[in-house]
């Protein structure tokens, strides 16, 4: 299991947890961001500048709707895209998304 990133993050862009990233694995949708499981290697740093606390490790346990909602957002083909995201190989070479999962959308809008 890898870093997630829960609800605090909707309406956050900060991007401090991308700058630190060594492996470009925070992905950037509309309202959150998004850390890829295959990509991440549990380092941590993102954990330490996350201004909102929305990142917990693997170790603090995961909410399993934010653990799923995570993995959504790489696995499923979201609106608006042809095909799921998967693992790229790092969020630079796709910028930002301008979209995200269902749960997303619906806490942000709703």
């Amino acid at each position: 299991m890898t870093y997630v990133i829960g609800e605090a993050c909707i309406d956050e862009m900060d991007g401090s947890c991308v700058d630190v990233c060594p492996v470009d694995c925070i992905y950037e949708g509309e309202e959150k961001r998004y850390i890829n499981p295959v990509e991440c290697i549990d380092c941590g740093a993102c954990l330490t500048v996350c201004p909102v606390i929305a990142i917990t490790s693997p170790q603090d346990g995961h909410d399993p709707v934010w653990a799923q909602d995570n993995a959504d957002f790489f696995d499923l083909t979201l609106p608006g895209r042809t095909e799921p995201i998967g693992s790229p190989g790092g969020a630079s070479s796709l910028g930002k998304i301008g979209v995200d999962t269902p749960l997303v959308a619906q806490k942000a809008h709703g």
